[in-house]
């Protein structure tokens, strides 16, 4: 319990609360004197002893239940419905399951059983999203719903509707199949809350272990999705810094290859006039401005990346021979004349208010056919075609056919995505059948890996 309480002030002072030496050892004390077996004794003697600024008593309040539970423990429903079901029901219920991958079925059959999450699981779900990197309580929701994600809650949700739809079929009645429907209901939301409340902790506890005002990594290796809006601010400009060096490092990396390989058609050409004594060498151009087209996936768990992919392309724009940019959220935009003026930040902020981020609308398979009935021409053997997204796709038809064609129309293809390998076949990610198609894939989930990705992107 001593060493709970030390990582709930080492939490609280690294999120800005000053917490004395004295005001420390007071905590112990009052907690020695009121004891712990009444919980809400326990958290107000904490909050005495610990907050003595009002506008620090919301931080404490929201870091208290993460390290000392929530006094209602995200434990699923009991009961397994296994043993309320009639021998022919259970055997219909066998049957209907069999239809279902292994993992599928693995999982439903958890969820009507009412088994809670291992701690064993936890820690390998929260290592598989990232968890252990992060220390931002803001992200403690997005950082649950990437840990259902990658358990494929979404296709466990679409293989549970068609369960019920094939029992009632065979013949299973409509109460039996209401009971069901509620119980695996209550499971789902229990398990999600067990989710919530682990990547809370988990977050707490990281957070406990930054010294106060160390802000971890640098700004260029933190992810994108641990950024703060000052942090955003800062990068941004760094955005600008960046590009400018990258368009000194390209423009002496083209004017080299200047004097590069010898091109005899134009030497012979040049040497007419000298009866063809080759007085006038001329040579070829190693790296010729690239000609891109690209195509941005602007909708929620994108947004920050493309902005800044946007802000780097427009930046560059000196060095490129031309530009189409697409954005998309459920359609395709063109979005170039937006950049033809001189100030880059009014015109990405001019595209994302135009095309405003829902949720869970995401189709990546009908902007890339959009693309094709209306701008397959931009491409050609001398374009880049570059793909800034996660591969998510919302269980929609990810046209692969179409994104194959495209492929083959450009001189490369290029993506960037946020998101780690092994994520790309997890919940609704079609990344793993695009990436194939591709010259290269890039993981640009922090300003330094973007970087990278668009000097060989210039370079290539």
């Amino acid at each position: 319990m001593e060493a709970r309480i030390l990582q709930l002030i080492s939490a609280l002072r690294a999120s800005g609360v000053r917490i004395s030496l004295a005001e420390s050892a007071e905590a112990f004390a009052a907690t020695d004197l009121m004891g712990i077996q009444d919980r809400e004794s326990f958290r107000r003697s904490l909050r005495a002893t610990l907050v003595k600024d009002a506008r620090d008593l919301s931080t404490f309040d929201k870091l208290f239940p993460l390290f000392f539970g929530s006094g209602q423990p995200p434990m699923l429903p009991g009961g397994d419905i296994n043993e309320q079901l009639t021998p022919e029901e259970a055997e219909q219920l066998a049957e209907a399951l069999r239809q279902f991958a292994q993992n599928l079925r693995e999982r439903m059959q958890r969820l009507m059983s009412g088994a809670p999450l291992s701690r064993e699981e936890l820690d390998q779900l929260g290592q598989m999203v990232g968890l252990n990197q992060m220390e931002d309580l803001r992200y403690q929701h997005w950082m649950a719903q990437r840990m259902m994600r990658a358990m494929a809650f979404p296709e466990v949700r679409e293989a549970l509707q068609e369960l019920m739809e094939h029992l009632a079929e065979m013949g299973m009645s409509h109460e039996r199949l209401d009971q069901m429907r509620e119980l695996i209901q209550q499971n789902m939301q229990a398990m999600q809350s067990q989710l919530e409340q682990f990547a809370g902790e988990r977050l707490a506890e990281n957070l406990s272990q930054r010294p106060p005002g160390d802000f971890g990594d640098d700004l260029m290796n933190r992810p994108f999705r641990a950024l703060e809006d000052a942090d955003k601010k800062v990068l941004q400009r760094e955005v600008q810094r960046l590009a400018a060096a990258l368009r000194t490092r390209i423009a002496l990396r083209q004017k080299k290859a200047k004097s590069g390989q010898l091109d005899a058609k134009a030497t012979l050409r040049a040497n007419l006039k000298y009866h063809g004594v080759p007085v006038e060498i001329r040579h070829r151009d190693h790296l010729k401005k690239p000609k891109i087209v690209v195509i941005c996936d602007i909708s929620t768990s994108m947004r920050f990346c493309s902005e800044l992919m946007l802000t780097f392309l427009y930046a560059l724009q000196g060095q490129l021979k031309k530009t189409h940019a697409f954005a998309f959220i459920d359609h395709l935009e063109y979005i170039s004349a937006e950049f033809t003026g001189n100030n880059g930040d009014e015109a990405i902020a001019h595209v994302l208010r135009r095309m405003p981020a829902g949720h869970y609308n995401t189709d990546l398979g009908w902007a890339l056919k959009n693309f094709n009935e209306g701008y397959l021409d931009t491409l050609n053997g001398q374009t880049t075609l570059l793909i800034v997204g996660d591969g998510r796709n919302n269980f929609n038809d990810p046209r692969l056919e179409v994104f194959d064609r495209m492929t083959r129309r450009a001189s490369r293809t290029i993506w960037l995505n946020p998101e780690p390998p092994h994520l790309w076949a997890s919940g609704d990610s079609d990344m793993h059948k695009y990436a194939p198609l591709c010259d290269q894939v890039f993981k640009v989930a922090t300003l330094a890996e973007l970087s990278y990705a668009v000097d060989q992107l210039m370079g290539g």
